[in-house]
């Protein structure tokens, strides 16, 4: 069901799409967008912590580079980028256009719920409030320390609600395995730099465990899941399970998220913004935490 917006805020984001070019206002108006997507959502307290726009925030970068290094699974296309045109036109102007290839699912990206969900939500249908919420950032790294194939579970999530409360309603989790210090070494991030299907079997790295999947469809209303690994499933796993769970509830997810250790455990703010790719199962996203000076 559309959750009803505020005329007036709708009113603001509008008028402030067209404003006198300067970057205050520009963050202005991200800030009002900010606020009309918080419209959106039942009412609820936030964080002490938590900025009250983007203009009492600072902004993170939780995007990996696209580029000839960015880590892809071994059977998928890497990030091509060819040169189209670079230099001065005949008509005496500089000018420069690259094409781009590349697999959806690669470098920090967007999982659809239709990757593993028939008749789930696409990339492009997935609607915007999904995709921006408080951060509920899980620290789990030194779990995942001791074992690369560690999967998180609902204990971990208990623990965190202990320590910092319920995870609020249309949170981002965010699952912090510190995976991430090896980007953007295949060998050290895959567990393997050998590529094709012949390397799928030899893939490690920490990944979310279905029984935790299971609990937060059954007992947390969240937005999204976002992980520093390649996969919301760990390597090891041939069945995916915890795909199949989160997004059978259209619960979308995000891969190979970076700098999760720039991120508190509460109180920041994530806006993850895919391309919109009609009918994709996935695609790279630029996703951005906001927090709190």
């Amino acid at each position: 069901m559309q959750r009803a917006r505020p005329p007036a805020i709708l009113e603001a984001t509008r008028a402030s799409l067209h404003p006198p070019g300067s970057a205050m206002l520009a963050r202005r108006s991200l800030a009002l967008i900010l606020l009309a997507l918080a419209a959106c959502r039942p009412a609820e307290t936030p964080p002490a912590d938590a900025p009250a726009s983007i203009l009492d925030g600072t902004l993170i970068d939780l995007t990996h580079p696209f580029n000839a290094e960015t880590v892809y699974w071994p059977t998928a296309q890497g990030f091509q980028l060819s040169e189209d045109f670079k230099g001065t036109t005949d008509a005496g102007f500089y000018y420069e256009a690259n094409t781009f290839t590349a697999a959806e699912h690669g470098g920090t990206h967007l999982d659809a719920p239709i990757h593993f969900a028939e008749g789930r939500w696409t990339a492009d249908a997935i609607p915007l409030d999904r995709l921006a919420g408080p951060a509920a950032v899980v620290d789990v790294r030194a779990r995942a320390a001791a074992d690369p194939d560690y999967q998180v579970i609902p204990e971990d999530l208990e623990a965190w609600e202990a320590a910092h409360g319920p995870i609020p309603e249309g949170a981002i989790l965010l699952l912090h395995t510190g995976h991430g210090r090896h980007w953007p070494d295949p060998a050290a991030y895959l567990g393997t730099d050998r590529r094709g299907p012949e390397a799928v079997p030899d893939l490690h790295f920490p990944g979310l465990h279905p029984d935790a999947a299971r609990w937060l469809v059954e007992n947390r209303r969240i937005d999204a899941v976002g992980l520093d690994t390649p996969s919301i499933d760990y390597g090891q796993s041939a069945t995916f399970d915890a795909h199949q769970i989160l997004f059978a509830a259209n619960i979308p997810a995000f891969e190979n998220v970076a700098h999760l250790d720039r991120l508190p455990p509460t109180g920041a703010f994530v806006i993850a913004l895919p391309m919109k790719i009609e009918g994709g199962s996935g695609g790279p996203l630029r996703i951005v935490g906001i927090v709190g000076e």
